[in-house]
């Protein structure tokens, strides 16, 4: 056992991959930015254009291809500089007359012009001085006007490009990449091709980026967004992509190994070149990536888990003394070794939502040192969350928010210890006159109360909800629904059902209404649960509507295969159906499509109620059994209540 911990403890944990297959990973060869012998090459020229916006004649760089022709018409890539350089910064640090010309070689580009302009739209554009004063930075700003109304119009009267938006691209590094991005991104009419690499904080938010998203869906040809995994302004593209991917606008998002530097910034134009001005599949843009993010569940700091573009994630652990090592993620994933004793596995595309897993270590079941835990699966168990597009509502805003507490009690129905879980709204302590509607929510099986807490966010659901004034303020008591014994989960019999509505109204209702200010009365109070909690609500909450006059049943429903406990229950509605659908405001039905496990119970229910005239809205949202479903249900609900 001694040898068992310290080994444990020892492990690394590296990297984790997302799919049976590996990962599509494109990214410039070796020698790609060295000149080569034998090729053509293309034509460099320096020139010069009146600004009117500046109020003098400005400098820029042209990049002709090789077999340049002046009868011919070519697109044009306006490539941009940071904040430290000017017109020569690409020539100095990123050779790309070498790298577009060697990919010219191979056949892998569509014949372009590709103009470096002075992104500093100063009447002294030199870097001199302190290039971060305000004056400076305005003048990158400025050049959004010197762009397209002077050297835009300079370069297609005097080069003769092709003029249409689909033949005019803009890329650009760090201050120039966020240039990029604000211009292109902010000029769909003029830009379909739009490139930031390590945008830098001068990028506006996303929101204002695509404040339009279906427009941008239906005008880019292209979005590129790039950035290395240890620059300092990964969050800045973060923040871009996750915005573009809960909005569901085609992109892609390229990490790589590497800084804030010209080795990232040449593969990004090694990379983004070759799609310009070609057809794009759209379909397989999420595959261009050398790395994934980072999950949002791993603890402080760790590089792996990660998560590809495409939800696929990818698990890393070094353990050379490891014989076999799998995944356990609901289905089993083999890890392959390397000489280094690195493991590796790549998943396929995960669903939105948290899944639980495990390493196991030649059979042994431990949780991942790199990953946060939670309690599910009846013990303590590894998570991984896959961001979902439509999860804004559980996202952290800069909102107002309230706050979860830790109530212990004692219970005389249990005569044991016990714990729940608290929301308070926001203002809670600074309105002490107030008094607040309660929802006691209850956790499915094999989790207990931190289920809603952690898994289920509900605090961040609520905060949401109530700054968009969606919701009334209430408090939220999370409650331990396993009523088994020490140590065991609630059971679906009917002793622990009456054991747990035992508990509920003699133990923890008095509780919370003597420790927290709490509004009176059946109108104040709503009963909710998903799966084993949602059949403790319709258990307990049936038949008591005198104290409960809002139930919330999620993913769940009788069981159509055990009379003896449902048959009980259905006599009890028919005998007391008009008092039940009297004091009832809601009972709201909801289940995760066809897909859940708990359907067909839920249909056999659904049918039984119908048949005993019980009054019940119904609701679905596609994702069968799992957490984004249930946030989904709390979502709905909490808007129904009081």
């Amino acid at each position: 056992m001694k040898f068992i911990l310290s080994f444990i403890l020892s492990i690394v944990l590296l990297s984790a991959t997302g799919t049976l297959a590996q990962p599509i990973v494109r990214e410039a060869p070796k020698g790609f930015d060295q000149p080569r012998v034998g090729i053509a090459a293309g034509q460099l020229d320096s020139i010069s254009y009146p600004s009117k916006t500046v109020g003098t004649v400005r400098r820029a760089l042209v990049y002709k291809p090789p077999g340049y022709s002046k009868g011919k018409k070519y697109p044009v890539l306006y490539l941009l500089h940071g904040i430290g350089g000017d017109e020569k910064e690409w020539l100095k640090g990123g050779r790309p007359q070498v790298i577009l010309d060697n990919l010219y070689a191979e056949g892998k580009l569509r014949p372009m012009l590709v103009v470096m302009p002075n992104g500093r739209a100063l009447k002294d554009d030199r870097a001199v001085g302190n290039i971060y004063s305000p004056e400076k930075v305005a003048g990158f700003a400025a050049f959004e006007q010197d762009l397209l109304n002077d050297l835009i119009p300079y370069i297609e009267k005097t080069c003769k490009p092709l003029t249409t938006r689909e033949n005019r691209a803009i890329a650009g590094l760090s201050m120039g990449g966020g240039q990029s991005l604000n211009f292109g991104l902010g000029h769909l009419e003029k830009f379909a091709w739009v490139g930031g690499f390590s945008s830098a904080p001068n990028t506006k938010k996303p929101e204002e980026l695509v404040p339009d998203p279906e427009k941008a869906r239906k005008l880019l040809k292209l979005l590129w967004i790039s950035c290395g995994d240890q620059d300092g302004l990964l969050a800045v593209s973060q923040r871009t992509h996750d915005y573009l991917y809960q909005h569901d606008v085609p992109h892609v998002y390229y990490l790589e190994p590497g800084g804030h530097d010209f080795k990232v910034w040449k593969n990004g134009l090694y990379m983004f070149s070759q799609f310009l001005f070609k057809p794009v599949d759209v379909a397989a843009l999420p595959s261009y990536t050398v790395l994934g993010t980072p999950a949002a569940t791993n603890v402080r700091n760790a590089k792996y888990p990660q998560l590809l573009p495409d939800n696929r994630a990818v698990f890393r652990l070094k353990a050379p003394g490891v014989q076999q090592l799998q995944l356990d993620l609901g289905r089993k994933y083999d890890m392959a070794k390397d000489s280094a004793g690195t493991w590796t596995v790549t998943t396929d595309v995960l669903s939105p939502g948290l899944h639980f897993y495990s390493l196991l270590l030649d059979g042994l079941p431990i949780a991942d040192p790199a990953s946060d835990t939670f309690y599910g699966m009846g013990r303590m168990a590894s998570g991984i969350e896959v961001p979902a597009r439509d999860g804004g509502y559980y996202a952290l805003r800069d909102v107002p928010h309230g706050a979860i507490r830790q109530q212990r009690y004692y219970s005389s129905v249990t005569n044991s210890w016990r714990q729940m879980n608290v929301y308070t709204p926001p203002g809670y302590e600074a309105s002490p006159a107030q008094k607040y509607p309660v929802l006691y929510l209850l956790h499915g099986g094999g989790e207990d109360e931190t289920g809603w807490a952690r898994q289920g966010k509900t605090d961040l659901i609520l905060d949401n909800l109530l700054a968009d004034k969606k919701a009334k303020p209430m408090l939220v008591v999370m409650l331990d629904g396993n009523m088994g014994g020490s140590g065991g989960l609630a059971g679906f019999g009917e002793a622990t059902l009456q054991r747990f509505e035992q508990e509920l109204k003699q133990a923890v209702l008095p509780l919370v209404e003597s420790n927290y200010r709490v509004a009176p009365g059946a109108g104040n109070r709503a009963l909710a649960g998903l799966s084993l909690g949602g059949l403790q609500t319709m258990y307990a909450g049936v038949r008591n509507t005198d104290m409960f006059q809002y139930l919330g049943v999620f993913s769940s429903g009788f069981f159509a295969n055990n009379p003896k406990l449902s048959d009980p229950q259905y006599a009890f509605m028919q005998a007391n159906a008009g008092t039940i659908n009297t004091n009832l405001k809601q009972l709201w039905l909801s289940m995760g499509g066809p897909e859940d496990i708990a359907d067909a119970n839920n249909k056999v229910m659904r049918a039984r109620l119908d048949e005993l005239g019980i009054k019940y809205a119904y609701s679905e949202y596609p994702g069968g059994h799992t957490w984004p479903v249930w946030r989904h249900d709390l979502y709905q609900f909490a808007q129904k209540l009081f």
